[in-house]
């Protein structure tokens, strides 16, 4: 196996994971009384995902050199994306669930920014092609991503608007 197949088969085993551990957290969200909110872009986040990591899997050689700067970038970010769920905790869904009621997170990285999830996101989906110098997939897909991040972000904050009213200000 190449370096290349090798660190596609681990990003997709780490999005694998972070489905699976949503999906259990949206049940038990639901279960507590959270309400899933109807997205009519998720299809379509699904979709820029999967084809992202298609084009990482399929559109670069697998010969393709690795470029150990943004590989370690790469790491960089995961490390952020970890701490970003570890944030959220129990929270952390790839589905907009909310409790009416239930204060919004406001530690870790959301003392620094309102969505840093979709930070860490962005930067995935830049970094990930150009550890083998894939310019035009990190471009395509960053410019996608941007697309359905805009309409997600704008559907999100509609939803947390109320709670984000009553909210104690850091």
């Amino acid at each position: 196996m190449t370096a290349h197949y090798l660190i596609v088969a681990l990003i997709a085993l780490q999005r694998a994971a972070e489905l699976v551990y949503s999906k259990r957290n949206i049940k038990r969200l639901v279960a507590a009384g959270g309400i899933l909110t109807p997205e009519p872009v998720y299809p379509w986040i699904v979709a820029v995902h999967a084809g992202w990591l298609l084009a990482l899997a399929f559109a670069i050689p697998a010969d393709a050199p690795v470029q150990q700067p943004f590989l370690l970038l790469y790491l960089g970010i995961l490390a952020a994306r970890l701490w970003v769920m570890a944030s959220l905790g129990p929270f952390w869904a790839t589905r907009i669930v909310t409790i009416p009621g239930a204060p919004l997170v406001r530690k870790g990285p959301y003392k620094l920014v309102r969505h840093p999830n979709y930070v860490v996101v962005a930067a995935e989906i830049l970094v990930a092609p150009l550890i083998f110098n894939a310019w035009i997939i990190a471009i395509v897909f960053s410019v996608l991503n941007a697309g359905v991040l805009y309409l997600r972000i704008e559907r999100e904050d509609s939803v947390l608007a109320a709670r984000r009213d009553r909210a104690p200000k850091p």
